[in-house]
């Protein structure tokens, strides 16, 4: 019995907020707490970077006045900087609280872990999905 709930575990862990297979995100930049491209999310990921956005000026510029740059490189961390068009992995309260400024970039749902519902409302992501 405890081999069927972990096989279940691992069955549903990389599933996207449609239920579906979660789909990669990015490689170019390559994006995912995991920088494997995908919004995986996992007990270690506290910051839960489980949205799969695309970039927008306006975005950016609000991530940056409150307090998050995403558009300066930061090279010892292997973060090339984003700009408008880029596909990223975002934490899930971030994007909630751009939402709720009325800031939220696009999301994509495919590549948007299932964890993500723990934090944002599926409405209002899918208002703001471009699949």
């Amino acid at each position: 019995m405890i081999r069927a709930v972990e096989d279940h575990a691992a069955d549903t862990a990389d599933r996207n907020v449609l239920g579906d297979p979660l789909i990669p995100c990015s490689t170019d930049p390559m994006t995912g707490f995991y920088r494997d491209g995908c919004c995986r999310s996992g007990a270690d990921d506290q910051g839960v970077h489980s949205v799969c956005c695309v970039m927008t000026d306006e975005f950016l510029a609000f991530s940056r006045s409150v307090g998050n740059d995403l558009s300066t490189p930061r090279p010892q961390w292997g973060f090339p900087g984003l700009k408008a068009g880029d596909r990223w992995c975002l934490c899930a309260a971030r994007w909630r609280q751009a939402d709720e400024a009325g800031m939220a970039p696009l999301v994509v749902l495919a590549a948007t872990h299932v964890r993500t519902l723990e934090i944002c409302d599926l409405d209002r992501l899918r208002e703001h999905a471009i699949d």
